[in-house]
């Protein structure tokens, strides 16, 4: 397959998934700094005010770095994970309908995390400069 064809399809998941993905993150960040009461999963056992900072970071801060291409690889880790927790723990006794929006997210994030970002990322321009 043509290398630039691989990096357009690099582009076009980074950019789908992660665009699609921050609207989530950042409803979640406005409900961590509203002062409202937090009463979130509590997956690792860190409370529920760390675990929805730990899933903004996922949600919003990863995915803010998969598009611009910035430690995309590295970023899509917490990205996944926090995509499997849903997947598998937050919705585990749900329908597959409930869950498979999240578990589509985690199949671009580990893909993400095992391919990188690609040619045409911020972390390629630095590379060249």
């Amino acid at each position: 397959m043509n290398k630039t064809y691989s990096d357009l399809g690099l582009l076009l998941l980074r950019l789908g998934s992660g665009l699609l993905m921050i609207p989530h993150g950042w409803g979640k960040a406005q409900w961590l700094f509203s002062g409202e009461p937090i009463d979130f999963f509590n997956f690792l056992g860190l409370g529920d005010t760390a675990s929805l900072a730990l899933t903004v970071g996922g949600e919003l801060v990863a995915p803010t770095l998969i598009v611009l291409g910035v430690f995309a690889r590295w970023a899509a880790i917490p990205a996944a994970f926090t995509m499997a927790v849903a997947g598998f723990w937050v919705h585990a006794a749900d329908p597959i309908g409930d869950k498979e929006l999240s578990l589509l997210y985690f199949a671009a994030y580990a893909a993400i995390a095992l391919m990188g970002s690609g040619k045409y990322s911020l972390e390629t321009l630095w590379k060249k400069s």
